[in-house]
C-alpha cells in the first residue's frame, strides 16, 4: 500500500504557500509605506525574503522617479500654455492697439476731409466785392442822358485803369467779349441761378464756359465802350438778357457783401 507521509505542526509549509504568505506581507509593507521594517528574523534569514524586499525597494525608487519625471512634464505643459496664453494674450492686445490706431488716424482723416469740404463750401458760397477796397461812384437808377434807357441800370465802382476785376462769386462765364455801349465786359451765370456783368473792362482775363470762383481775377478795369473815365460797371440780373437788371446794391448786401 501507498506510503503516507505524516503530518503534524512541524510539517514544513509548501512553496507556494510561503510565496503567497511573502507577497501578502511585501503588500502590506508597500501599502504602510515601509520600504525596510523590523522582519522577524526567520524572514530575514531567508534569501526569498531578501529578494522580495529588494523588489519593493526598487518598485519604490521607480516610482517616484516616475512621478517626477511627470509632474516635470506637467510643470513644463504648464508653463508652455502660460506662455502661449500669455502671447496670445499679448497679440490680442496689440492687435486691438493697432486696430484703434487706425480707427483715430481714418477719424482724423476724414474729420479733416469734412473741415476741408465745408470750407470749401463756405468759400465758394462766399460773396465778394468785384472791385477790393472800393466805393459805389453812381447808384443803380441815376438818370442820364448817358444811358439809352434813361437810367443806371447797374452800379458803378471807382477804379483806375488796370485794377483787377474779381468775380463776386460762383458761376460760369457765359459772355466774355465786345458788349457795345459796355465796351469789354464779361457776364457771368451764377450757381444760383442769376447773372452779373463787368463792363468797360481794359482787359478779359477769362473765357466763355469758364468755371469761376469768388475772388478770382476775371479781367482789367478799364474805359471801354460808352465810358466817361476809367472804372468798373456792375450789374446784377435774373436773367441773361439786358433790361432784367436788379438792385446790385440789395444784391450784394443779400450774399453779406457790404458796399
Amino acid at each position: 500500500m501507498a506510503f503516507i507521509r505524516a503530518t503534524g505542526k512541524h510539517r514544513r509549509a509548501s512553496r507556494p504557500a510561503r510565496s503567497t504568505r511573502n507577497i501578502a506581507g511585501i503588500a502590506t509593507l508597500a501599502a504602510g509605506g515601509v520600504v525596510a521594517s523590523v522582519a522577524s528574523p526567520a524572514l530575514a534569514a531567508t534569501d526569498q525574503a531578501r529578494t522580495h524586499d529588494t523588489g519593493l525597494q526598487q518598485a519604490v525608487v521607480l516610482g517616484d522617479e516616475l512621478a517626477n519625471h511627470v509632474a516635470a512634464q506637467a510643470d513644463a505643459q504648464q508653463a508652455e500654455a502660460e506662455a502661449a496664453a500669455a502671447k496670445a494674450k499679448a497679440e490680442a492686445v496689440a492687435k486691438k492697439q493697432a486696430e484703434e490706431a487706425k480707427r483715430r488716424v481714418e477719424a482724423a482723416r476724414k474729420a479733416k476731409e469734412r473741415a476741408a469740404r465745408e470750407a470749401e463750401r463756405k468759400r465758394l458760397n462766399t460773396f465778394v466785392a468785384p472791385v477790393a477796397d472800393s466805393y459805389v461812384s453812381t447808384s443803380y437808377k441815376a438818370s442820364s442822358g448817358l444811358w439809352s434807357s434813361g437810367s443806371h441800370t447797374g452800379i458803378d465802382f471807382h477804379a483806375a485803369s488796370g485794377t483787377s476785376v474779381h468775380a463776386v462769386g460762383t458761376g460760369t462765364v457765359v459772355e466774355a467779349g465786345w458788349g457795345g455801349s459796355y465796351g469789354n465786359n464779361i457776364v457771368i451765370k451764377m450757381n444760383d441761378g442769376t447773372y452779373t456783368q463787368y463792363g468797360h473792362l481794359s482787359s478779359l482775363g477769362v473765357s466763355v464756359g469758364q468755371h469761376v470762383t469768388p475772388g478770382q481775377q476775371i479781367g482789367l478795369s478799364g474805359a471801354t465802350g460808352n465810358a466817361t473815365g476809367p472804372h468798373l460797371h456792375f450789374e446784377a440780373r435774373t436773367g441773361a438778357d439786358y433790361g432784367s437788371d436788379i438792385d446790385p446794391v440789395a444784391y450784394l448786401r443779400s450774399h453779406g457783401v457790404n458796399v
